[in-house]
Order: C-alpha cells, then sequence, then structure tokens
C-alpha cells in the first residue's frame, strides 16, 4: 500500500472515530438533560419539534441557572411558610379564588427568599424545571386557572386542582418533606352551607417535631351533639 493510500486511510478513520464520539456525546448529552428536565423536556420537543434547538434552550436553562446564589431555608423559615400555607389553605372553603391567588404569591415569596431572581411567570417556571422539573407543569396550570379566574372565572374544582398544584411546588421549594397523604387527592371538606362544593388539598402544616407532617383541615359547617 502506498503513503498516499496509508494517509488516506488514516484519515478516514480518524473522521469516523471523531464522527463516532460526537454522536455518543450528544447521545450521551440527551439523556441527561432527558433525565434532569423530564416532562419539561418533552413538552419543549413537542412544542418545537426541533431537537437540538430544545436541548440548546435547556442548556441554557442550566448555566442561567447555575449563575444563581441560591440558598436552603433555615428549619425556622420552613416552619414559618408552611404556616403561612395553613392559613391561605383553610381561607379556600370560604374564597377559593383568593386562596389560589395567595398559593401562588407564597411560592413566589419564597423563591426570592431562596434567592431566584424576580422575573415573569414563564421565567420562573423555567428557572424550577432545573431542579425541580416535576411540578413546573402545574406550576404553569395553576397560573393559567389563577389568570382565567380573575377574569371570567372557572369552577370550584379547576381552583382546589390549581391549589393542589401549587401546594406542590411550594413543598418542592421551600425543601418541606412530601407527607404521608396523596397530595393530587386532597381531603374534602364542607362548606359553610353545608354543602361538599369546594374541598382543601393536604395541609402543610408542621409539627415542632419535624418541618412538615400530615394534617388534616378542619371541616366547617356541621356540628354534631353527643347525647
Amino acid at each position: 500500500m502506498s503513503t498516499g493510500a496509508i494517509i488516506v486511510l488514516v484519515i478516514v478513520v480518524v473522521l469516523v472515530l471523531a464522527a463516532g464520539a460526537w454522536f455518543v456525546a450528544q447521545q450521551s448529552r440527551s439523556r441527561r438533560l432527558r433525565t434532569r428536565f423530564g416532562p419539561e423536556y418533552d413538552r419543549r420537543i413537542e412544542e418545537s419539534g426541533d431537537r437540538r434547538v430544545v436541548e440548546r434552550d435547556l442548556a441554557e436553562r442550566e448555566k442561567r441557572h447555575a449563575g444563581y446564589k441560591l440558598r436552603t431555608l433555615s428549619d425556622a423559615e420552613r416552619a414559618r411558610y408552611a404556616e403561612q400555607w395553613t392559613v391561605l389553605q383553610e381561607q379556600f372553603v370560604d374564597q377559593p379564588g383568593e386562596s389560589v391567588a395567595a398559593a401562588e404569591q407564597l411560592v413566589q415569596l419564597v423563591m426570592r427568599e431562596r434567592g431566584y431572581p424576580a422575573e415573569n411567570v414563564q421565567q420562573q417556571a423555567a428557572d424550577l424545571s432545573v431542579e425541580h422539573s416535576h411540578v413546573v407543569d402545574g406550576y404553569r396550570g395553576a397560573h393559567d386557572v389563577r389568570t382565567r379566574h380573575e377574569s371570567e372565572g372557572v369552577s370550584t374544582e379547576e381552583l382546589r386542582q390549581a391549589l393542589t398544584h401549587l401546594r406542590s411546588a411550594f413543598v418542592s421549594v421551600t425543601g418541606l418533606p412530601e407527607d404521608r397523604h396523596d397530595t393530587a387527592t386532597p381531603n374534602p371538606s364542607v362548606t359553610p352551607s353545608g354543602n361538599s362544593s369546594a374541598s382543601t388539598p393536604t395541609s402543610t402544616t408542621a409539627p415542632a417535631s419535624e418541618p412538615m407532617a400530615a394534617e388534616q383541615p378542619p371541616v366547617r359547617g356541621t356540628h354534631h351533639t353527643t347525647n
């Protein structure tokens, strides 16, 4: 084999190896981003249809997030915010719309306290997706329900679901442990009129021994007399 042929062969082998290494690196990057962003990765792929564009956007989110000086809340701060959540959750029975609005504001307050910048909801959701991807869809949906309620009104059930989603975001961002109950199936409460038309998600009130434990919301509108 001539020297020229050997050189050409070497070049071809190097190019093939480089292409293979590039392909493996891209596959590895895709798996990592899909694992980290979960449903958010799939949602963006469905919206864009261009995997390279989506992965570039998600990588930019990671870079932006890495620049934040985030801090962990203290136990006292977690307990204080859990108490605030309990108050607004109890408000849901009488004022569901106001309760949902207050819940979204509390999530945003906790984000600011942890070091996230004060941005619009879409940017907040993008920031959340980096470390809290499992709650992002619910957070966006809850915001949509709140804004529709303020403009045209929505059902109590939609507001209940919104509060449940916001509770998941609140628990994740504050670092409170999930309680023993399924947050997707809230416990029913009775309205002041005696109709079971409104319900509230599981409380986040924390006893002194741990930041968060299961606690049932108070039941209103009924009174039993013991003979």
